[in-house]
């Protein structure tokens, strides 16, 4: 009886791509998703997702993709290429942040306690180059 491995070999590599996926897919990110935002008055946040967490020396998914327990944040759950308008609409579901402010909350907060990075509007809000 012949065995047949390559079947279960391509099934294999296809499962490992599509987990792999999300983490690849931000690895061209170079602004923040607008998607979900009820009105876009600004261009795009400027983030090269890659080069921004090798600057900054982040190594965790979950220091930024955070999950939620028991309505509350929970930091070691990670939503790493879950999109976050997957949980905070433009207008904010009852008891969640609306998109637009988790978005500021979460770079804006980070860089006011590192004491590094833009936290005026048009430092972040600027044509891609």
């Amino acid at each position: 009886m012949k065995r047949r491995t390559t079947p279960l070999a391509l099934v294999a590599l296809a499962a490992a791509l599509l987990l792999a996926a999300p983490a690849m897919s931000q690895q061209d990110m170079t602004t923040v998703p607008a998607e979900g935002l009820a009105s876009k008055t600004r261009l795009p946040a400027v983030f090269p997702h890659d080069q921004h967490n090798e600057k900054a020396a982040i190594a965790e998914c979950t220091a930024c993709h955070h999950g939620e327990k028991d309505g509350k944040r929970d930091p070691e759950a990670d939503t790493a290429g879950i999109p976050c308008s997957d949980c905070h609409t433009a207008a904010g579901k009852p008891g969640r942040t609306p998109l637009m402010r988790a978005y500021h909350k979460q770079c804006m907060g980070c860089h006011l306690d590192k004491k590094k990075g833009p936290v005026s509007c048009g430092d972040c809000h600027k044509p891609v180059k």
